[in-house]
């Protein structure tokens, strides 16, 4: 069987080391900025910005970083960057969003 194209298996996440990986299912021009419920191998999460070249999901990293205690800079996008599916890689996180600890 060959290995899945999924870096994180079953789960929305899954660790490298210090780096956490994570799955997002992105919903752009949501009422409010928030973090979902996982959906199969994704973390459903709704940001306030339009879908426009991007800036969804520069919103996205500037609304995730306080609530992972790193800076905006330590989440890099894997792929994704302007599209819903998007899996992100962030460094060190020094906190974790209840989501995860739910597991």
């Amino acid at each position: 069987m060959a290995a899945p194209r999924n870096a994180t298996g079953d789960s929305f996440f899954a660790w490298d080391g210090d780096v956490l990986v994570v799955n997002i299912l992105g919903k752009p021009a949501a009422s409010r900025d928030a973090i979902g419920k996982p959906k199969g191998t994704q973390l459903k999460i709704s940001v306030t910005a339009a879908p426009k070249n991007g800036k969804a999901t520069d919103h996205m990293l500037r609304f995730l970083a306080p609530l992972f205690g790193v800076a905006v800079a330590d989440i890099e996008v894997v792929f994704g960057q302007e599209n819903v599916n998007k899996q992100l890689r962030i460094k060190a996180p020094k906190k974790l969003p209840a989501v995860f600890t739910a597991q």
